[in-house]
C-alpha cells in the first residue's frame, strides 16, 4: 500500500506540474486569492506530507478549474464533462481503484482530504465525482479480472462515467424492498423496473444496478452493470432541482433489458451487501463534500465581517457574530475528525467502521448545513443574492442530509449497533 501511494504521489505530483503550466494555455479565469486559511481551522493539520500533497492538487483544482464556473455551472445546469476529465488527469476519477486498473490506490483517508477540498470550489461536482468514483470501487472490488480490465481503466480516465442505481420509486429508506427485477433467461438477464433520483442519469455510460433476481427481502438482490446503448434501458425526463445542478438527475428505466449474466458482478443474492459496503465509503465521501462547504462558508462569512460595516464599524468588532463565528469553526473541526476518523476506521475495516461511518455522516451534514445557513444569515440580503457563493453552497449541500441513507437512517444504524448485544 505504502509503495502504491508513493507511486500515486509521483505521477500526481508530476500532473499537477503540468497543469500548472497548462492553465495558462486554457485561458482559465482565476479569481482573487482569498486571505490565508486561519490556523485553528486548517485542514492540512495532522495529515502526512504525502496527504499535503494531494490536498494542495485538490485546491488548486478547484480554486483554479471549478471556482470560477460553479455558478454558471449551477444556472445553466452544464455537466462538466471537460473540467472532471482534467480532474481525472490528476488521479481523481479512480482515487480508492487499485493502479492494476487504472486507478490512484489511495486510502479512504486520502480521499476524504481530496474531497473536501474539490468541493470548495464546487460542491455539486465533487459529489457527483465521488458517486462517480463509489461505482469505479464497486466494479474494482467486486468484479472478476475481465470485468475490472473491461471497466476500471476508463472510468478511472473519466472517458466514460458512471451512475449508482439502488433508490427506486417506491423504495428509498428501505432499500431492501427494491423491486427491480432481473430475470435469467439463458446467459442474459432480463430486467423491468424503474430506479429514481439517479445522479448523472442519462448522461453516463455505466450504470451499477442493484435488482431482483431471488426471492423478497436483501437475499434476493444482486447487482449487474447495464451499459449505455443497452436496448430497453431508458431515461425519464431531467428533474429540476434546489440544488446539485452541474449534475442531472433523472429516472433510469428498464423495459425487457436485455443484459448479460458475465456483467454481474459477484454472486447472485450478494447485491445488497455489495450496495451496502458501497454506501458506507460514500457516506464518507458525502460527508467530506459538506466539510468542503462548510470550509469555503467559514472563510466567505470571516471575509464578509472583515469588510462589511453597519453602526460604523467592521462586523469583526460585533461580539455576538465573534462568538457565531467560532461556533462555526469549532463545528466545521469537530466534523472534520469525525469524518477523518471514519475514514481510518473504514480502511482497517474494524467492527465499528459502519457506526463510525453513520455517525460521521450523522454530524457532518447536519453540522455543515447549518454553518453555511449560518454563513448566509451573517452576510444579511447579500447572502440571499445568487451573486454570492455563499447561497449556492447552501443549496447544494441541503441534499446530503437525505442521499447516502438518510440521517434518520442514520440514527436507526447506530442505536441498533448500541443496542445489540455484544
Amino acid at each position: 500500500m505504502a509503495a502504491a501511494g508513493a507511486a500515486s504521489l509521483s505521477r500526481i505530483s508530476r500532473l499537477f506540474s503540468s497543469f500548472s503550466c497548462r492553465k495558462q494555455r486554457i485561458n482559465v479565469k482565476i479569481i482573487p486569492q482569498r486571505r490565508g486559511i486561519s490556523s485553528c481551522i486548517d485542514p492540512a493539520h495532522g495529515l502526512t506530507d504525502e496527504q499535503k500533497e494531494f490536498q494542495k492538487v485538490a485546491f488548486d483544482f478547484a480554486a483554479k478549474e471549478m471556482a470560477p464556473h460553479m455558478a454558471e455551472w449551477d444556472h445553466k445546469e452544464i455537466f462538466p464533462v471537460e473540467t472532471m476529465r482534467r480532474a481525472a488527469q490528476l488521479g481523481f476519477g479512480g482515487i480508492y481503484v487499485q493502479p492494476d486498473v487504472g486507478g490512484s490506490g489511495l486510502s479512504r483517508l486520502d480521499t476524504s482530504v481530496i474531497f473536501e477540498a474539490l468541493s470548495t470550489g464546487c460542491v455539486s461536482t465533487t459529489a457527483y465525482i465521488s458517486i462517480h468514483n463509489m461505482c469505479a470501487w464497486v466494479i474494482d472490488t467486486f468484479g472478476n479480472a475481465e470485468q475490472r480490465e473491461r471497466f476500471c481503466p476508463d472510468l478511472c480516465s473519466m472517458e466514460k462515467f458512471a451512475s449508482y442505481c439502488l433508490t427506486e420509486p417506491g423504495s428509498g429508506s428501505d432499500a431492501a424492498s427494491l423491486l427491480t427485477s432481473a430475470h435469467r433467461s439463458g446467459d442474459h438477464y432480463v430486467l423491468n423496473g424503474s430506479k429514481a433520483f439517479i445522479s448523472g442519469g442519462g448522461d453516463t455510460d455505466v450504470y451499477v444496478v442493484m435488482c431482483r433476481t431471488g426471492g423478497k427481502g436483501a437475499k434476493g438482490i444482486s447487482c449487474v452493470v447495464v451499459e449505455r446503448g443497452t436496448a430497453g434501458l431508458s431515461f425519464g425526463k431531467k428533474e429540476r432541482k434546489v440544488g446539485w445542478n452541474s449534475q442531472p438527475t433523472r429516472a433510469v428505466i428498464f423495459e425487457d433489458c436485455v443484459v448479460p449474466v458475465n456483467n454481474r458482478l459477484g454472486e447472485e443474492g450478494q447485491g445488497f451487501s455489495i450496495a451496502m459496503k458501497g454506501l458506507n465509503g460514500g457516506r464518507i465521501n458525502i460527508a467530506s463534500c459538506s466539510l468542503g462547504a462548510a470550509h469555503a462558508c467559514v472563510q466567505l462569512a470571516r471575509d464578509h465581517m472583515m469588510v462589511r460595516k453597519q453602526f460604523g464599524e467592521t462586523l469583526s468588532k460585533n461580539q455576538f457574530l465573534q462568538f457565531k463565528l467560532a461556533e462555526m469553526a469549532s463545528q466545521l473541526v469537530a466534523s472534520r475528525l469525525m469524518v477523518r476518523e471514519a475514514a481510518r476506521a473504514l480502511q482497517e475495516n474494524r467492527s465499528d467502521a459502519v457506526s463510525l461511518c453513520s455517525m460521521a455522516k450523522l454530524f457532518a451534514t447536519d453540522q455543515c448545513f447549518n454553518v453555511c445557513n449560518e454563513a448566509l444569515q451573517m452576510h444579511g440580503g447579500y447572502g440571499y443574492l445568487k451573486d454570492y457563493a455563499v447561497q449556492q453552497f447552501v443549496r447544494d449541500i441541503r441534499v446530503h442530509q437525505i442521499l447516502e441513507g438518510t440521517n434518520e437512517v442514520m440514527r436507526m444504524i447506530i442505536s441498533r449497533d448500541l443496542l445489540t448485544d455484544l
